[in-house]
């Protein structure tokens, strides 16, 4: 199927028979899912509701683009994976030395944070649920064992069955809610027009809108998860892209659903939450006031399932990717793409090790204060990651090392473009907020 005229020697796709198009079919859906449920935290949640809460329904459009920039990046993470046979870090590795450098710092510091993120972020609603049980550093701790004892034992179709569970969960409590503040459909409508609020430093407000949702180092992980379902070759490129935009118009009803009711139950009532998980929180009680405690307990749970599926997600498609790099490291020239298919990296001990590091080290920091020079390190890093991830994917896909057949098109390099250019502007803006005076 590919066109390996000039210089391919870096291409391994497979071929065979294995390789002829699959028909795409809604029975084939899965690594979107999961890619969906991982990307959109607590996090994301509450910045699309301050975006309501602030704007009303005025920048709908700003989140509804969001999300065709982020099938974009994953798009072409998948098409990567599927047309070369290589993971994702085997192709960054050929751009430079420079690439392993800065995934190894990222992956360290990052993990670190992160871990104890996630694992806080997951306690709070089962805090609030069980009050009198035990304290917020100890459920954090108890969903951090779950979240490692699950992906230990379990492969990647396990994994997808409980991600996509979880997904329905979250799925039937914001479109719950968004149904229960009874939304305004004209203005809801009028939203979708590309118009900036009229306020100070409304352009950046709006372009973080658009690149904070779902933007994170899963959309890379997209492709690990794609092999690891058993999709290894072109045959399944056109299931893939089906899959992908089922991802992001899942994300998109989880956005669409939030801004509605930042827009309605906030914006109206002149209502300000604070930013992060605390002010889910303030949300919950706002809507057990507004509607009752079944409401409120409902939003909990919606809430866990958001915070869960993330952790378990990075758990597992971070740790595919750590696996990955170290293996690249050591030398091995396989096709990564089937590896991943057979399970054997998940069974690995460079993927149980990320594991480990992602559970164990982070419990230090839910017992004290974030340590301050760490963390603006680690936003930092965490805001370079994503034009790195756009401009490197420009790179590969618009060279040799692609099968001229999928390398990338006008409409893909100009949503890669965009994406880059997106990223770059927040990755200037966060780096220019830190405090760096305080650092040194």
């Amino acid at each position: 199927m590919a066109d390996t005229t000039g210089n391919t020697r870096d291409v391994g796709v497979p071929g065979g028979t294995d390789s002829a198009p699959r028909k795409s079919s809604w029975r084939y859906i899965g690594p979107g899912i999961v890619v969906a449920a991982t990307g959109v935290g607590a996090g994301d949640l509450v910045a699309t509701l301050i975006a309501g809460s602030n704007f009303g329904y005025t920048l709908l459009w700003a989140a509804i683009l969001g999300c065709l920039v982020k099938i974009s990046l994953a798009e072409a993470c998948g098409r990567w994976h599927l047309s070369t046979g290589r993971t994702l870090f085997d192709g960054w590795a050929s751009l430079g030395r420079w690439t392993t450098w800065f995934f190894a710092v990222y992956a360290v510091i990052w993990g670190f944070v992160y871990g104890a993120a996630a694992m806080s972020s997951s306690a709070l609603p089962l805090q609030a649920l069980f009050p009198d049980v035990m304290d917020l550093e100890w459920w954090g701790i108890a969903c951090g064992l779950v979240g490692l004892v699950f992906v230990w034992f379990n492969k990647y179709d396990v994994f997808e069955k409980v991600m996509t569970v979880l997904v329905g969960v979250m799925f039937v409590v914001t479109v719950y809610l968004a149904v229960r503040v009874t939304p305004n459909l004209g203005d809801a409508f009028a939203g979708l027009l590309p118009v900036l609020p009229d306020e100070k430093d409304s352009v950046l407000n709006t372009l973080g809108l658009i690149g904070g949702v779902g933007g994170t180092i899963t959309l890379a992980a997209y492709g690990y998860w794609v092999n690891a379902k058993g999709w290894t070759n072109t045959g399944w490129m056109k299931v893939m892209r089906l899959d992908n935009r089922v991802a992001y118009a899942t994300t998109g009803v989880f956005v669409i659903a939030m801004l509605l009711v930042g827009a309605e139950l906030l914006h109206s009532a002149n209502i300000a939450i604070a930013s992060g998980d605390k002010g889910l929180m303030q949300l919950g009680d706002i809507l057990e006031e507004e509607y009752g405690t079944a409401t409120g307990k409902l939003f909990l749970i919606g809430f866990f399932a958001t915070s869960f599926t993330s952790l378990i997600g990075v758990w597992h498609g971070v740790s595919l990717m750590f696996a990955d790099f170290l293996a690249r490291q050591r030398g091995e020239r396989e096709a990564r793409g089937d590896e991943l298919a057979s399970g054997r990296r998940e069974r690995s001990w460079a993927f149980r090790a990320y594991l480990l590091w992602l559970t164990f080290p982070p419990m230090i920091l839910l017992f004290q204060d974030e340590p301050f020079r760490l963390i603006i390190v680690y936003g930092v890093l965490g805001a370079a990651f994503m034009p790195f991830l756009a401009l490197t994917l420009m790179w590969l896909l618009n060279s040799s090392r692609t099968p001229r057949e999928w390398r990338n098109g006008p409409l893909s390099n100009t949503m890669l473009a965009v994406a880059g250019l997106l990223f770059l502007v927040l990755c200037v803006k966060q780096v220019w907020d830190q405090p760096w005076s305080e650092f040194f």
